[in-house]
């Protein structure tokens, strides 16, 4: 028996491979866009920041107490749970809204972001929110409130 060709009755189903049968690399390609489509990360809006680059808005989806505890700097705060018809009047529809919260245990920037593009605007969820920025070693600003640290009883609002 040669290990490298196993008789069918003990091949092993490949959870990598299972999906494969049907792609091809121009769906995979397609796939992989609609991703970066819908997602950016710190580094890309972080460069983007730097850079001065203007036609996106950084929005965090939290609570204002978790938003003056630490923020990306120049983000607004607009809490997911606030947002309706009535409060995203003044906002532009010209411009990209990225969101982010907390990090991978919150989902307050995937519900701001589904609001904000249910209503017709352009929008990104940054992966890994404040979190993954810190880890990337960005800049946060802290509100007018005293400080708290992170993560010490701040609740994110999701």
């Amino acid at each position: 028996m040669n290990p490298s060709n196993p008789p069918a009755s003990e091949v092993i189903p490949s959870r990598v491979l299972e999906y494969l049968s049907e792609a091809s690399p121009d769906s995979m390609a397609a796939g992989f866009l609609a991703k970066l489509t819908h997602a950016t990360d710190p580094s890309d809006v972080a460069v983007d920041l730097e850079n001065g680059v203007n036609g996106f808005i950084v929005v965090d989806a939290r609570t204002p107490e978790a938003y003056s505890g630490g923020h990306i700097p120049g983000a607004i705060n607009f809490p997911h749970r606030t947002m309706n018809a009535a409060s995203t009047a003044h906002l532009s529809k010209e411009l990209v809204y990225v969101t982010y919260c907390d990090g991978i245990g919150c989902n307050a920037s995937t519900k701001a972001a589904y609001k904000l593009a249910s209503m017709g605007f352009k929008v990104k969820e940054m992966l890994g929110g404040l979190d993954w920025w810190i880890r990337d070693g960005y800049a946060v600003e802290v509100g007018a409130k005293p400080a708290r640290v992170l993560g010490a009883g701040i609740r994110c609002g999701c």
